[in-house]
């Protein structure tokens, strides 16, 4: 059976990504598999003191984000989907292109938060990374964009 990989980091367009991924998998009557990665705080020495705490951030981010999996996954189910999910913490870009491999995706399913270009280059894009590393083709779903009102 095909497997649509849809990471996910529970921004707003994340409804968004789920709701591609689940209508390309109801297509290619498809597998849905639901990624979240957990990344860990950047600490420097200067906050030497604090890196206790890193732990507890963490598992508390992965127990929110597990309850919040968990739900997403209920939702379709009901809605007929074939779905799992996937917890990990550390890099996503490292992480989604290694359980698109291990997962032989058919494709991954993504968002683009449409940061510049400026921040692109000091943080690096999730959604670049993967395009350039993926062992399948990528979709990225575009910022929201935001309403315009009028006058």
């Amino acid at each position: 059976m095909k497997t649509i990989l849809a990471p996910i980091d529970f921004s707003a367009i994340s409804k968004t990504v789920v709701k591609s991924a689940a209508e390309l998998a109801r297509s290619l009557t498809a597998r849905l598999v639901l990624l979240h990665v957990v990344q860990p705080p950047v600490i420097t020495s200067e906050y030497g003191a604090v890196m206790t705490n890193i732990q507890e951030i963490v598992a508390l981010s992965e127990k929110t984000a597990a309850r919040h999996l968990a739900l997403m996954e209920h939702k379709l189910k009901a809605a007929g989907f074939e779905v799992s999910t996937v917890l990990l913490t550390g890099s996503p870009r490292f992480h989604i292109v290694d359980q698109a491999r291990k997962l032989e995706a058919y494709y991954v399913v993504l968002g683009s938060h449409g940061h510049s270009a400026l921040y692109d280059l000091l943080a690096g894009s999730t959604a670049s990374g993967v395009l350039k590393k993926s062992p399948c083709p990528v979709v990225v779903i575009p910022p929201l964009s935001k309403k315009k009102t009028r006058r």
